[in-house]
């Protein structure tokens, strides 16, 4: 079995901190971040039998990889899908050295036939990112976290939103595959297609109001139909491991039908999250997504951090 090189570690341990959601809440200790998200999962990476290690290199070209099998994603499209969680390497690392490990990565990948690898990277992260693109990963989607953090003070009017039910769960469906976004991670990269994009974000919301999601919020104004809703994650886990209450949007999508409802779900996600007792609401977004943008700007949003999504394929076996 791979170990994790506890010298390459070490000297990634200020990168690593990044990779915590949370890495820009300043109230959270760091060491408490570096337990649950950096450092310490590193050293649990290998006790889940779907994550994996490449190793490659000597010396100070040592290289370590650090990859999931994602099962569930493999299923829906077809294709065994991956994802990179970080690299462990060294700051005398050469590039070529470290350009290496993702050949040797990529080479096991496709030994098993075709394959789709992705990986989100914080943009603190220079040194994987740089490695990535030098090795021919293509850039998808840069993202920015959005946070609100003074929900005691939060001060909007109050609009009519509900739970949805589970027997609308296909219509949601049809409403998120409907309000296509040309720059989210499923339509930016070509390798989904538009189709298998809008069957994925389809088969997410149906999802969340059949209860992957802790809440679906829709509009619930009478003779105004549903072409919106808001799907929302609570966290559980996190919250429990860092002591605060957490809610993120996870997936929204507003249809012509419901213009200017994004900003009176995302309002009352906030009123939710308050009346629950929870200390953030967490929202990502595309850099390109101004629409976004003047929402969080209305309604008290922060920004906290960004990050890039960049991944590869191999269509045959090699």
């Amino acid at each position: 079995m791979e170990t994790i090189d506890a010298g390459l570690l070490a000297q990634r341990a200020e990168a690593l901190f990044f990779y915590s959601p949370y890495n820009f809440l300043r109230e959270i200790p760091e060491e408490l971040q570096q337990q649950h998200f950096g450092v310490g999962h590193v050293v649990n990476f290998v006790q889940n039998p779907r994550n994996h290690i490449v190793t490659t290199g000597q010396g100070a070209d040592r290289t370590q990889l650090l990859y999931t099998e994602l099962p569930w994603d493999s299923e829906f499209f077809g294709t065994s899908t991956y994802r990179l969680h970080t690299g462990l390497f060294g700051p005398d690392a050469s590039l070529q050295g470290r350009m290496q490990a993702v050949e040797q990565l990529q080479k096991k990948l496709a030994s098993a036939g075709a394959y789709y690898c992705f990986s989100e990277v914080p943009t603190e992260d220079t040194a994987l990112l740089q490695m990535l693109t030098a090795s021919g990963w293509r850039l998808v989607e840069t993202r920015l976290l959005f946070y609100h953090d003074n929900l005691a003070a939060f001060e909007q009017p109050r609009y009519p939103v509900r739970m949805a039910q589970p027997t609308e769960a296909e219509s949601i469906g049809r409403v998120s595959a409907a309000a296509r976004n040309p720059y989210d991670r499923f339509h930016a990269d070509a390798w989904f297609g538009t189709e298998r994009a809008d069957a994925f974000l389809a088969r997410y919301a149906s999802a969340a109001v059949q209860g992957y999601c802790d809440a679906v919020l829709v509009p619930d104004e009478p003779q105004l139909p549903v072409d919106s809703f808001l799907a929302i994650s609570d966290l559980h886990k996190d919250a429990a491991a860092l002591g605060v209450g957490l809610s993120r949007v996870a997936l929204t999508a507003v249809g012509s039908q419901n213009r200017g409802w994004h900003l009176r779900l995302v309002s009352e996600t906030i009123q939710r999250a308050r009346q629950n007792g929870a200390q953030y609401v967490l929202m990502t977004t595309q850099a390109t997504n101004r629409a976004v943008f003047r929402t969080c700007e209305k309604l008290g949003f922060k920004l906290g951090g960004s990050s890039h999504i960049l991944a590869c394929h191999a269509s045959d076996t090699v």
